[in-house]
């Protein structure tokens, strides 16, 4: 092939590649109709991308330079700030630089023309904190159409009933803020009782959606179920955490039931999103600890987990959906 012919194909590869990219600038405010999740041109968008770890823990990755990295290295179109609310250094005790955390992804993210979710990482319910966390972030940034706000990670022994009291609560409190901005609402168990909440789905609000995470080695087929039963009875999905290992972030990875759930994903049009960027010892962080704390990562920084998740991401971020 002649070098102008090459230059030529890379060149429509790459008007390929960022046309088809999840940009807030192509596709603006979203929204949500039925169970889908939609741009603001009414057309099915699907996100994919990478959940920070705690930001308690790893503070080190919240940094404007991992943001644009998984972007343009990742191809993310989507990351998640997962701010820790109860360990040690989380927002019950240290709140103002918790929430700067936040605010450097953010404003990283609104920076590089991404969505972002602002995820409340607790398995509690801490009503008060929440509300005052979520008040400032919509106040600051609810004008922006990057902003989805994940009220609820997680939630482990309460009851639907409490979970969907509590949501109905900070729901109101976003509103008065920022009227359309999508929110993700917390599921029992979890986020693995979808169907629970499909029975009994949270009334008179738009553009909510209920969080699923799976952990490919530990949740198969009956957990996709309940899933299946959730979409059928018109309740909107979102993947907000999801990675290829056993539930407990460690173990080896099970490759071919974690392409199921990316499969059945793509199927349903749900948006998925992978944990962690972190650089534990354990399956589920992406990163050793050789990695950057302002991206340019090599594949040596990489684990196996790091590997597959930025060959998914990838292999997906050309779809139109």
């Amino acid at each position: 092939m002649k070098i102008k012919s090459i230059v030529t194909a890379i060149l429509i590869a790459a008007a390929g590649f960022a046309a088809n990219a999840q940009s807030v600038k192509k596709h603006g405010q979203l929204q949500v109709e039925g169970t889908q999740l939609q741009d603001q041109h009414g057309k099915p968008i699907v996100l994919r991308g990478m959940s920070f770890g705690w930001h308690n823990f790893w503070p080190r990755f919240y940094t404007a330079g991992v943001v644009k990295w998984l972007r343009d290295d990742w191809k993310c179109g989507v990351v998640r700030a997962a701010i820790g609310v109860e360990p040690n250094d989380g927002y019950l005790q240290k709140p103002e630089w918790s929430t700067e955390k936040a605010k450097t992804v953010v404003e990283a993210a609104i920076k590089a023309d991404m969505y972002v979710i602002i995820d409340w990482h607790s398995h509690n319910i801490n009503l008060k904190e929440a509300k005052a966390f979520f008040t400032e972030m919509a106040q600051v940034y609810g004008k922006n159409p990057h902003v989805i706000y994940e009220i609820f990670n997680e939630p482990d022994e309460e009851s639907w009933e409490e979970i969907k009291a509590y949501s109905v609560e900070l729901i109101e409190t976003i509103r008065a803020i920022d009227p359309d901005n999508i929110i993700l609402v917390g599921t029992p168990r979890w986020d693995q009782e979808v169907h629970i909440a499909a029975d009994d789905p949270i009334t008179g609000h738009d553009n909510l959606m209920y969080t699923l995470h799976f952990y490919a080695a530990t949740h198969k087929q009956e957990l996709r179920d309940k899933g299946d039963y959730a979409l059928s009875k018109g309740l909107p999905l979102f993947i907000s955490e999801s990675a290829g290992m056993e539930a407990t972030g460690d173990g080896p990875l099970n490759e071919a039931e974690w392409q199921k759930w990316i499969d059945w994903a793509e199927k349903h049009q749900l948006s998925w999103v992978t944990w962690s960027v972190s650089d534990k010892d354990e399956t589920c962080s992406v990163l050793l600890p050789s990695a950057s704390s302002e991206g340019g990562w090599k594949e040596k920084d990489l684990k196996k987990s790091g590997i597959k998740s930025r060959a998914l991401l990838r292999s997906y971020a050309g779809k139109k959906k």
